[in-house]
């Protein structure tokens, strides 16, 4: 069997980006939750408050030998506009901020370059405001938010750039 890895992301909604990632042949899993806030075991509404200081985030159990970090990170970039502090389309707040949480020095410099070539590319006019951190806990998100557009049969909320 391969070994497995973990990539966690925040890119707006967690339902939309849940769903993109669930879709990349070599991702295994994928699981709604919130990670880099000051509260423990924070509930939906109190991450929606927008006082726990959670962002709303997909941890993603990929298998590196089929699908490597950096084409995540591609994914990551290309599902929302990192450009946007604390919002992405009809969503604000902080909870719904750009962030690339990551996991290890591999994973944080992997990320730092990305987000290099996204500047020098020149893609956006506007600041990439995405933040690059250590992944902390992770708290998985109530049962009723994962795979929730799958469930419901809704399409991705997240409204390409």
């Amino acid at each position: 069997m391969s070994p497995t890895a973990l990539a966690t992301f925040a890119a707006g909604c967690f339902w939309g980006i849940e769903e993109t990632f669930s879709r990349i042949p070599g991702v295994l899993a994928t699981e709604v939750g919130y990670i880099g806030g000051h509260t423990q075991h924070p509930t939906y509404p109190q991450v929606c408050s927008d006082t726990t200081g959670h962002a709303e985030a997909v941890q993603v159990t990929y298998d590196p030998e089929l699908v490597n970090y950096e084409t995540l990170l591609d994914v990551f970039w290309h599902c929302h506009n990192p450009t946007l502090l604390n919002r992405q389309g009809p969503d604000v707040g902080s909870q719904y901020r750009s962030v690339i949480f990551y996991h290890n020095e591999a994973q944080k410099q992997s990320a730092e370059s990305s987000k290099q070539a996204l500047i020098a590319s020149k893609q956006y006019q506007s600041p990439i405001v995405t933040e690059i951190v250590p992944a902390g806990i992770f708290y998985p998100a109530e049962a009723y938010h994962q795979k929730y557009l799958q469930k419901q049969g809704l399409p991705n909320c997240h409204i390409p750039h």
